[in-house]
């Protein structure tokens, strides 16, 4: 793909000299004799857009047109959307700093956990990014060796300080999902999660007879009355982290 179908990547080496722009002393993506912006505002741009629309509608020519400028200029700061992507991700990663690592192990990996659940919940478009090739940037790679130090000097090898932290994060990323999906549910339909209980409650009540559902019922009921809802994501992300932590506490306590 080209810059001319609107969405392209152009070669890798000019986005990862993008995303080490500072780092560098240089912007290589800025092209001609005078440049009217800068890489950081594209970029601050798409992060402003991403905020409010999501990725599923995110384009190289919305992100023009929010600058005032015409779609293939942008292409002079930018290679392509999936590449302006990367630098977003690894803006926002290094937005706020990371917190001291402190205590032992399991408050350690908590704090991990918790500060990228926060950065989820900033930036649900995080959460459509495919992440299969990460963009290599500063913040981000601060970020993994900042994860790493959560889990360094406890007798673990490499790969398995590498799988530890890969463990957390995939929870909290899908912890996020389910609580972005909710939010998403809420903002579409117009009805509050409390909202929606209280009007299929007198039916599920019905259809969900105790003699065939005594089990899917009785939960189902206690459920409701407690979440006002069929989930609650925060208490499923706080569930879930406690017993992920238990399970990482057993493995370094087996030696493993």
């Amino acid at each position: 793909m080209t810059a001319n179908d609107g969405e392209g990547t152009a070669d890798p080496d000019r986005t990862l000299a993008l995303l080490w722009r500072h780092t560098l002393g240089e912007q290589p993506g800025a092209r001609g004799p005078k440049q009217k912006t800068t890489v950081d505002a594209v970029v601050a741009n798409g992060i402003a857009l991403a905020d409010e629309e999501g990725l599923e509608a995110f384009s190289m020519r919305k992100v023009a047109e929010r600058m005032g400028m015409g779609v293939m200029s942008l292409y002079t700061y930018v290679p392509g959307r999936e590449d302006l992507i990367g630098l977003m991700v690894d803006q926002v990663t290094g937005e706020i700093p990371h917190p001291q690592l402190a205590g032992d192990l399991r408050s350690r990996l908590d704090t991990v956990a918790r500060h990228l659940w926060a950065e989820c919940r900033r930036h649900p478009w995080l959460l459509s990014v495919d992440t299969s090739r990460p963009a290599l940037g500063p913040h981000i790679s601060d970020r993994y060796e900042w994860e790493l130090s959560a889990v360094e000097g406890i007798g673990l090898s490499d790969i398995d300080m590498d799988q530890m932290v890969t463990l957390v994060a995939g929870f909290v990323l899908s912890a996020a999902r389910m609580a972005r999906d909710m939010d998403q549910t809420q903002q579409r339909s117009g009805v509050s999660d409390a909202e929606w209980w209280a009007a299929n409650a007198p039916v599920l009540e019905k259809v969900m007879d105790g003699s065939r559902y005594p089990l899917a019922g009785r939960v189902g009921q206690a459920v409701g009355e407690v979440y006002q809802a069929a989930s609650n994501p925060q208490l499923a992300f706080e569930f879930g982290l406690a017993r992920v932590l238990d399970g990482i506490m057993a493995y370094v306590a087996a030696g493993r």
